[in-house]
C-alpha cells in the first residue's frame, strides 16, 4: 500500500528554546527512526545512522513522556555510511541551521543506499521476531539482504514513451508517479515537517518524477487552496492534478488556478472528507499500466507510487503462487482488498475461463473502477464490501487468496476468517513491516508457516518497503 509520507500530529516548535543532548545513536527501529539512550530514557532520533555520535534537537519531550523523540543537527562522529542529502528541505542539518525542521517524506536521505537497504532488512527481520517468533527466515534468506532493490536505468529514454530519461534507479530519485503536497498561509506549494502542522516551501521533489516536477507547481499562486495531489502515469498518459479547496474558496479562483497549468494535464476539485471529484478540465481519472493490462484509477483511488512496484508486485505475487502449484488454468483464487484490480487482471489470465477469481474491494469508487478494468474477463466476480463479510458469503474451494490490506494490516478477525476459509495459500502483500509481522503471527497461531518472503525497497530514501510473503497450512 502507499505509505504516507506527511503527518499532522505536532513538534516542538523551533522558536521554543532548543534543547540539545549529544548521543550515541543505536539500533535502528520501526518508523524511521534509531534508538539512543539519555539518563536511562529512551529517544527516538531521526536523521542519525547507528554507531554515530551526534549533537540532537528534542522535539517531543515531556517529564512524564515514556520516550523522547529527538532530529540530529549536528554529527560529531559520522557513519562511513553518511551520504550529503540530496533534497535541502528534507536536510535536517541544514533545516535547523535555517530554524526549522526538515520536511517528512526523506528521512533516510542522508545515508547509502545499500545501507538504508541493511537498515530496512534488520527492521523486517526484528519485526518478525518479536512480533510473530520468526527466527528462522524460509529459504534461509540473510537477515541482512532481506530488501531488494528495484528498477533499472533505460538510457535515452524518451518521456514521452512513459520513462524519464533521467530516471535512473541507482540514485533511489525520480520514481514517484504520485505525490501530496500541502500549501502555505501565502498560497505556496509546500510539505509538512515531521509530525507538525508547520508547512515548509519546496520548489522541487527529487523523488517525484520529470513529469510530476515538469508541471512546476510551485511556481503557481494557490492561494484558496489546502492540499494538491498529482497522479502522473508512469505509461505517459495523461496526468491528474487534484485541488482541495479552503472553505469558501470561489470557482473562479479555482478555474484561474487550472488555466495556469499545461493544458494536457487533467484538473479537478477533491473534497478529502467524502473522496469526491470533480472536474474543472479534462477527466477525474488517469491511466495505470501494469502486466500487460490498462487500469483506470479515479481521483485519489489507490495505486502503487513507484513507477516499478505494479510489475514487482505482481510478478512476486505471481511467482510465489505458481511454483508452489497454487495458480494455473482452472484455479479458483481471491484477490482481497483488490482496490482497481491490478492483481486481479493478471490472476484472471492465469486462471483462464475454466477457473474463477473473486475481487472483494471496500472502497465504492474504486470497487467501480475495477469493474470498469475488468468489464471482459467472466472468470472475475468483483463484489463490493468488507473482506470477512464477502468471504462468509462467497463460500468456495479457494487455492489461493491475495491480501494486499491497508498500512493497518488484516488483524486477527480478518485473519480468522481467511483460515476458516480454507485456501490452499495465502499470498500476502504489506507496506507495513509491524502489521504484517503481526498478522504472520496470528496465522501461525492457527497452524499455518511462513513458506516464502521477499521485500522490496519501493520507497528509496524513506524508511517504508513492501514485502510479499507465501503463507501454508504447516504439514
Amino acid at each position: 500500500m502507499n505509505p504516507q509520507s506527511q503527518s499532522t500530529s505536532r513538534t516542538a516548535p523551533a522558536q521554543e528554546a532548543a534543547v540539545e543532548l549529544v548521543l550515541d545513536v543505536g539500533p535502528i527501529a520501526h518508523g524511521g527512526h534509531c534508538v539512543a539512550r539519555h539518563e536511562g530514557r529512551v529517544i527516538f532520533v531521526r536523521h542519525g545512522i547507528p554507531g554515530e555520535k551526534v549533537r540532537a534537537r528534542l522535539t517531543d519531550a515531556g517529564e512524564s513522556a515514556k520516550f523522547w523523540r529527538a532530529d540530529v543537527v549536528e554529527v560529531l562522529a559520522a557513519s562511513p555510511d553518511r551520504v550529503e542529502h540530496f533534497w535541502r528541505p528534507a536536510a535536517s542539518l541544514r533545516s535547523w541551521q535555517h530554524g526549522h525542521p526538515p520536511v517528512g517524506g526523506a528521512e533516510f536521505g542522508h545515508i547509502a543506499l545499500p545501507r538504508q537497504r541493511e537498515l530496512k532488512s534488520a527492521v523486517l527481520a526484528e519485526q518478525l521476531k518479536r512480533l510473530a517468533g520468526v527466527d528462522r527466515l524460509p529459504d534461509g534468506r540473510d537477515t541482512l539482504n532481506l530488501v531488494e532493490a528495484v528498477g533499472a536505468h533505460v538510457p535515452g529514454a524518451d518521456p514521452a514513451s512513459g520513462t524519464d530519461a533521467a530516471y535512473d534507479a541507482g540514485t533511489g530519485l525520480g520514481w514517484r508517479t504520485r505525490a501530496s503536497f500541502s500549501v502555505t498561509p501565502g498560497g505556496k506549494l509546500g510539505m509538512h515537517a515531521h509530525r507538525s502542522d508547520q508547512i515548509i516551501p519546496v520548489r522541487e521533489m527529487p523523488l517525484a518524477t520529470e513529469r510530476i516536477n515538469g508541471l512546476r507547481l510551485w511556481d503557481i499562486d494557490l492561494q484558496g487552496i489546502e492540499r494538491v495531489e498529482v497522479a502522473a502515469p508512469s505509461n505517459g498518459s495523461r496526468p491528474l492534478v487534484l485541488l482541495a479547496p479552503a472553505p469558501g474558496t470561489k470557482p473562479k479562483r479555482l478555474s484561474a488556478i487550472a488555466a495556469q497549468l499545461p493544458d494536457d494535464v487533467s484538473v479537478a476539485t477533491l473534497d478529502p472528507l467524502s473522496g469526491d471529484v470533480t472536474p474543472l478540465r479534462g477527466r477525474t481519472w488517469v491511466q495505470e499500466s501494469a502486466a500487460g493490462h490498462d487500469y483506470r484509477v479515479t481521483g485519489a483511488g489507490f495505486w502503487q507510487i513507484h513507477r516499478d512496484a505494479p510489475g514487482t508486485l505482481v510478478g512476486a505475487v505471481t511467482s510465489f503462487l505458481h511454483e508452489g502449484g497454487f495458480l494455473a488454468a482452472g484455479s479458483v483464487v481471491a484477490d482481497l482488498y483488490a482496490g482497481a484490480g491490478l492483481f486481479t487482471a493478471p490472476l484472471a489470465d492465469a486462471v483462464g475461463e475454466t477457473g474463477s477469481v473473486l475481487s472483494v474491494e471496500g472502497a465504492p469508487g474504486t470497487s467501480r473502477d475495477a469493474r470498469k478494468n475488468l468489464h471482459e474477463a467472466p472468470q472475475v466476480e468483483i463484489v463490493q464490501g468488507r473482506v470477512e463479510r464477502i468471504l462468509r458469503q462467497k463460500r468456495r474451494n479457494f487455492d489461493a487468496l491475495i491480501l494486499d490490506p491497508p498500512r493497518a494490516g488484516a488483524g486477527k478477525a480478518v485473519v480468522s476468517q481467511l483460515v476458516a476459509a480454507g485456501p490452499r495459500a495465502v499470498a500476502y502483500v504489506s507496506c507495513d513491516p509491524a502489521s504484517f509481522a503481526r498478522d504472520v503471527g496470528y496465522f501461525q497461531q492457527a497452524g499455518w508457516a511462513l513458506a516464502g518472503l521477499r521485500a522490496f525497497d519501493l520507497y528509496p530514501h524513506t524508511h517504508h518497503m513492501e514485502t510479499v510473503a507465501l503463507l501454508t497450512p504447516a504439514r
